[in-house]
């Protein structure tokens, strides 16, 4: 499924001179990828600007995402080591341990926690105060609360983006411009290609793309009628009839979304979960049929964080991801998305109110889910629950490369190497169907085994020559479901947000179109940077 969305303006072809300020780099989204591409391209002596929508810098690496997805360190380096130096620093300080004595947490996926003065825990409002020190230090100016206009907000001369305009209809205009959103809002505006769902196998002759069949994924039978045995009752909620589709088929589907919430099981720290005030039970039901058919784990992962916390990411198929329920997220206009997040976050209260409440709860779960309560030290101005919905992956750019599964097994190799991925391919469940026995399953869900680090093409950055010449996209990079599903996590974003300031204050400095640039040169930029590109030395 390719996409393309040609909303851009007529221009005048001396529409940049009307500007008192046109940026040499222009970044949108204030992720973790768009903090450190400012920042980069700061350093490298350029004029920048940072518009973020919301309020807040960091991206999911500052909105409870601080169980931070890790496994080969050695890949690490340039400014994303640099943010998990400081906060190393942070937590050296006895001063920062609040709610426990300075203490050293349980390893994360098999690594240690601290490893040569980077440490990779932390808590979400420690995240983005090292964003803004960062900022802070390159004195890249930040716009705050600016929504890019989609419909019409990006303005083009020929292949080249002039200025873009906010729904305020404040203008921008810049020589390069970076889309760091996890959405792809910039890139779609601009008229480039992008695809959303998950192609099938045979698209780029893959093997883990496209639906799953029969694959169990429910450790116990779950009945999934409204009424038990009774198929002519209808399903239960967001559940899809068998069959879920052809093995290895494409469709639109996506995979869950979900807040991650801080927790804290300290009662000085702790805000409880009230009832939610449109509290439904029915929407609980798979829950209490998972319990009563003999599953009696916890429903939501709980990684430890400093100072009694906790990050709660969804465990199993009835956990805090909300299934089926993000599909229309990367397509949908702002007010929609504000639903969207509000239905995800009405869902995950009630699951949490449930867990700790409810009397077809056993006694022994309740106690236990009790415990935990938002940390009220975080958050302090949205009632302590995360300001931004994790979107796990949405619109991907379709550009003259595309990372596919194939890169990321390393069966194949590249020669422009920005960043290396090091993390496993890995996929939350898309949707809840029928197996072929007519009880419930989830679908999509993939957790590879971690592959060995592969290296990521500048060429997945940067859109068809001949669709847009001056734009950079680090997050909704060119890649299928399955690459992305190698990608998709905050350090690597970090590091390619960093490799796209560099191209772009190398673009120009050179005077060049980004693609045109030398990798031999680009990769010697890189390297002082202190990125890690050179792909053999890996193990």
């Amino acid at each position: 499924m390719y996409i393309v969305i040609f909303l851009t303006c007529i221009c005048s072809f001396f529409v940049s001179q009307s500007y008192a300020t046109v940026y040499d780099v222009v970044v949108y989204g204030g992720t973790s990828a768009g903090v450190m591409a400012a920042v980069q391209a700061a350093k490298m002596q350029k004029s920048v600007i940072l518009v973020e929508p919301g309020k807040h810098l960091g991206g999911m690496t500052s909105n409870g995402l601080s169980y931070i997805d890790i496994l080969n360190t050695s890949t690490i380096g340039g400014l994303c080591r640099e943010y998990f130096f400081h906060v190393w620093m942070h937590y050296q300080n006895s001063s920062a341990w609040v709610w426990e004595p300075k203490t050293i947490l349980p390893n994360q996926d098999g690594m240690p926690v601290i490893d040569e003065k980077v440490m990779w825990l932390l808590e979400p409002h420690i995240g983005e105060r090292i964003f803004k020190l960062m900022i802070a230090s390159e004195k890249v100016p930040v716009l705050f609360g600016e929504r890019l206009d989609r419909e019409n907000g990006v303005c083009k001369q020929n292949q080249n983006i002039t200025h873009i305009t906010m729904v305020s209809g404040t203008r921008i205009a810049g020589k390069v411009f970076i889309d760091a959103t996890y959405e792809g809002d910039l890139m779609a505006a601009a008229g480039v290609s992008y695809t959303i769902g998950r192609e099938s196998n045979q698209q780029y002759g893959e093997t883990l793309n496209g639906v799953f069949v029969n694959r169990k994924t429910v450790p116990f039978p779950v009945d999934p009628y409204q009424k038990q045995g009774s198929p002519e009752s209808g399903l239960l909620p967001r559940v899809y009839p068998f069959p879920a589709g052809l093995e290895g088929e494409g469709d639109s589907g996506v995979q869950a979304f979900a807040y991650r919430l801080c927790l804290t099981n300290i009662p000085q720290n702790r805000v409880p979960i009230d009832k939610p005030n449109d509290y439904d039970e029915k929407n609980y039901e798979l829950v209490f049929r998972l319990i009563e058919a003999g599953d009696k784990k916890v429903f939501f992962k709980q990684s430890s964080l400093p100072n009694c916390k906790i990050d709660a990411n969804s465990s199993g198929p009835v956990s805090m991801d909300f299934i089926g329920m993000s599909w229309s997220w990367a397509e949908a206009d702002d007010v929609t998305r504000l639903q969207i997040a509000k239905e995800h976050e009405g869902w995950q209260r009630g699951l949490l109110w449930t867990l700790q409440n409810h009397p077809r709860i056993p006694e022994e779960i309740r106690i236990s889910n009790l415990q935990w309560g938002l940390a009220k030290d975080e958050f302090v101005d949205n009632g302590h629950w995360p300001y931004q919905l994790y979107v796990r992956e949405a619109r991907r750019m379709v550009s003259d490369f595309v990372l596919t599964e194939a890169y990321a097994m390393r069966e194949q190799k590249t020669d422009d190497t920005i960043g290396i991925a090091s993390y496993r391919i890995d996929s939350h469940a898309v949707k809840y169907c029928l197996n072929d026995k007519g009880l419930l399953t989830t679908e999509g869900a993939i957790i590879g085994k971690p592959p060995l680090p592969f290296p990521i093409s500048y060429r997945a950055i940067i859109p068809k020559r001949e669709e847009c010449s001056n734009l950079l996209v680090p997050v909704c990079l060119s890649a299928s479901h399955i690459g992305f599903c190698g990608i998709r996590t905050e350090p690597i974003f970090m590091i390619l947000g960093q490799s796209a300031g560099i191209a772009a204050s190398l673009s120009i400095e050179l005077d060049l179109p980004l693609h045109n640039l030398p990798y031999v040169i680009l990769k010697q930029r890189l390297l002082e940077a202190k990125q890690v590109v050179d792909y053999p030395i890996l193990h």
